[in-house]
């Protein structure tokens, strides 16, 4: 079971949901294209309110044109070891300035989050059953100090990020 988790707490009724080949879409959802699926449908509509799932091996540099046309970015972790969308997530606050949602979507574990929100993800897609339940409990591990700027800043203050701006 998948749910839908942000620094708030659970999504109830989260809308977007990542088609299955030869299945119709459940009523009431939005559907998360893949990237090539995306960029076909910019150039046949004018239309806003869009998904896009990008996978470790897309250039996510490919939505900066339609980047208003937008409501959600899905990053694909497809295994704890596959960082690309740590990057594909920092570029698009940082170098391309998309304020919308930033979802973590396939192996996203409870270690993890912290990191993907200092990156810029602000929903996540959790299956893990650890993961799950840490969430549920409030039990969010933390990092209090960094050696790295971030698109979010530590709570605990800045670390040593002044050693290194990010530009």
């Amino acid at each position: 079971m998948t749910k839908i988790w942000k620094e708030t707490g659970f999504v109830e009724n989260d809308a977007w949901v990542l088609p299955v080949e030869g299945e119709a879409l459940p009523a009431g959802t939005r559907p998360i294209l893949a990237l090539g699926e995306f960029l076909e449908q910019m150039e046949a509509s004018n239309e806003g309110g869009f998904g896009v799932l990008i996978a470790p091996a897309d250039d996510v540099t490919k939505l900066a044109p339609h980047l208003e046309r937008l409501a959600l970015v899905a990053l694909a972790f497809p295994a704890f070891n596959d960082g690309r969308a740590f990057s594909h997530a920092s570029l698009l606050r940082s170098r391309l300035g998309y304020e919308g949602e930033v979802r973590a979507v396939g192996d996203v574990l409870i270690d993890q989050i912290p990191l993907m929100i200092r990156c810029g993800i602000d929903s996540f897609a959790v299956t893990n059953a650890t993961a799950l339940k840490r969430l549920a409990e409030g039990r969010l591990p933390g990092i209090s100090l960094h050696s790295q700027p971030a698109v979010k800043a530590a709570e605990a203050g800045q670390g040593f990020s002044w050693r290194r701006k990010a530009s």
